[in-house]
């Protein structure tokens, strides 16, 4: 049985905040109260204020002297700009993992499994999760901690979601598209590496 997964406060918080802003909690511009969140939270300051600098990290939010902290008023061109870095990122995991996944894709099955689910029922919220979920998968399978925390530290799962939630970036079927990897690997594709980069670019945002 696997062990689960026990998060830190500080990536709770940093969750909670992240799904606020998602979901349209806070808006664009708005303020984001530290000592509220932990009111509400029943936590200290001190985990919602590194938090609020991880995510200031992330270019989510922003903070200026006697101004507080403030959404950031993100563009599509905003978000795009971490996708040329992604795709280098697995392209390079593609290249890593090739001879893993060709033998063994059932880490990345149950995402492909789950899409066609979250694709029957335009369920945006699963998409999200399984998208990021099965190229996180990828990344983990090329074996290398540089590589894959790197990869995390482009905040994936947030900018996967502004993208879909904010700017209505729709893939064709997300289902489709991620079986047509797990195909590729399996069938040890000498393009693969080229084929995973084209994938994130094309999930890009267009300005």
């Amino acid at each position: 049985m696997t062990a689960p997964v026990i998060h830190s406060l500080r990536e709770q918080i940093r969750e909670h905040i992240v799904e606020g802003i998602v979901s349209g909690r806070w808006q664009p511009g708005e303020r984001i109260v530290e000592r509220r969140i932990a009111t509400e939270l029943e936590v200290s300051q001190t985990p919602v204020r590194e938090a609020l600098r991880e995510l200031e990290s992330l270019r989510l939010i922003e903070s200026a002297p006697n101004k507080g902290v403030r959404v950031r008023n993100l563009t599509a061109a905003d978000l795009e700009e971490s996708y040329p870095v992604r795709a280098g990122l697995e392209a390079i995991a593609a290249e890593l993992a090739a001879d893993r996944l060709a033998e063994d894709c059932s880490a990345l099955e149950p995402h492909v499994l789950a899409l066609y689910e979250a694709d029957r029922e335009a369920d945006g919220t699963a998409q999200v999760r399984h998208t990021v979920g099965f190229h996180r998968e990828l990344v983990r399978a090329a074996h290398n901690s540089v590589l894959l925390h790197t990869w995390e530290g482009l905040g994936i799962e947030v900018f996967t979601a502004l993208s879909i939630r904010w700017l209505g970036t729709v893939q064709q079927s997300y289902a489709e598209e991620h079986e047509e990897l797990v195909q590729a690997f399996r069938r040890r594709d000498p393009r693969i590496a080229e084929l995973v980069k084209s994938h994130v670019l094309g999930c890009a945002p267009r300005p």
